[in-house]
């Protein structure tokens, strides 16, 4: 197994435990809280778990010679392998699947999780998003 293959392993495992808790997360409260209150649940749950993360982290940008220090601010990074961009809207647009693909590519990371929980069921709000590089 290559080093890139161990990432991926790490990545996919980070994945199921973040989704194993937005499930947990969704049952006990359902829809309809705000975005910031699925977060600091989350890595509440996060930090109980041991896991190392990183909330709205600013990702810099730079363009030509310009660095712009925050080109957006990540909602949560897990071992800075991992973006999760926690949503609580009606409906998930083209845009935010983009938004995650740029924050992807900006961050240099392969898997985001874009996790809606304004839905009935959260297997419908969940979106995985690979960087192809």
């Amino acid at each position: 197994m290559q080093y890139g293959d161990k990432n991926i392993e790490r990545e996919n495992e980070l994945a199921k435990i973040v989704l194993d808790i937005c499930f947990r997360i969704h049952k006990l409260y359902g829809p309809g809280l705000f975005e910031s209150v699925y977060e600091e649940i989350l890595c509440y749950e996060l930090e109980k778990e041991g896991i190392g993360f990183e909330r709205q982290k600013a990702i810099p940008l730079v363009h030509q010679s310009i660095k712009l220090e925050a080109g957006f601010r990540a909602d949560v990074i897990l071992e800075n392998k991992l973006i999760v961009e926690i949503k609580s809207i009606e409906t998930l647009a083209d845009i935010h699947y983009k938004q995650v693909q740029t924050y992807l590519k900006l961050a240099e990371l392969k898997l985001g999780l874009l996790v809606n929980f304004n839905v009935v069921y959260l297997k419908d709000g969940i979106k995985r998003i690979i960087n192809t590089y």
